[in-house]
């Protein structure tokens, strides 16, 4: 099932009014105390993905479907580098922003409404790419791969949080995981030293995190809601699913 900005809208805006929903998040996956997260990217997962990035102070992060701009406003805190930040919700980027101004990064990150598959981005404009937990949204995935590796200057690095299919022909789990497969179509979109590793510790904290949001009495709260409509949906087909890093470099 495909999902609009318009309902992206309406999740962001009910996460933001719910700090039971982020500081779950928050304690279970391990994450700085100010990072607002709106994916799944643990603590431990998020120092992987700076040593992959590998940014310099001054070099440029593409954070692809940045939600909240979390993760991207962390990793220019501890690299130095600016950060332009894109996704297709505006409620999501009017908080990256606000975001970046009360953190005092301003100077330093950009956001603005963009989608997977077309940044709006100059060729060869930055220096890495990092997507996390959303390339599935992709249509398809391979033309945002391409994108990637258009605006990217030779050298730079792309990685990806995802979720594939332990087994691509198991209908139980969903489509948008089970068309995933990294480890043959980043060569495809033109990418090599291409690296894909299973995390399963990122899989057990999202299990526990999945299992503590069923715990919690929701009330009236539409993010903790959401949350435990998701987990119930994901908890389904848990084990046939693989957690996954990403990393490959333009030629």
């Amino acid at each position: 099932m495909t999902r609009t900005p318009a309902e992206f809208d309406r999740w962001y805006a009910d996460r933001v009014e719910s700090p039971v929903a982020d500081e779950l998040v928050r304690r279970v996956l391990g994450l700085p105390p100010d990072l607002q997260s709106t994916s799944l990217l643990t603590g431990a997962g998020l120092d992987q993905v700076v040593a992959a990035l590998g940014l310099r102070a001054g070099q440029v992060l593409l954070d692809l479907a940045c939600g909240r701009g979390g993760y991207g406003l962390e990793i220019a805190r501890r690299t130095g580098c600016r950060v332009v930040g894109l996704d297709f919700s505006r409620v999501a980027i009017d908080h990256a922003q606000l975001r970046a101004q009360t953190l005092g990064l301003a100077d330093r990150a950009g956001f603005r409404v963009g989608e997977l598959t077309r940044t709006g981005l100059g060729p060869a404009s930055v220096d890495a790419v990092l997507v996390v937990d959303s390339i599935q949204f992709a249509e398809p995935t391979l033309d945002a791969l391409l994108e990637c590796r258009r605006v990217l200057r030779p050298g730079g690095r792309v990685v990806v949080t995802c979720w594939e299919a332990a087994d691509a022909g198991d209908e139980r789990v969903s489509p948008r995981l089970r068309q995933l497969d990294l480890r043959r179509q980043l060569p495809r979109a033109g990418f090599v030293d291409v690296e894909v590793t299973d995390e399963p510790a990122w899989h057990l904290a999202e299990q526990t995190l999945w299992q503590e949001a069923l715990a919690v009495d929701a009330g009236e709260d539409p993010a903790v809601r959401s949350m435990q409509e998701e987990a119930r949906r994901v908890l389904a087909t848990f084990d046939r699913m693989r957690r996954v890093l990403a990393r490959a470099s333009h030629p």
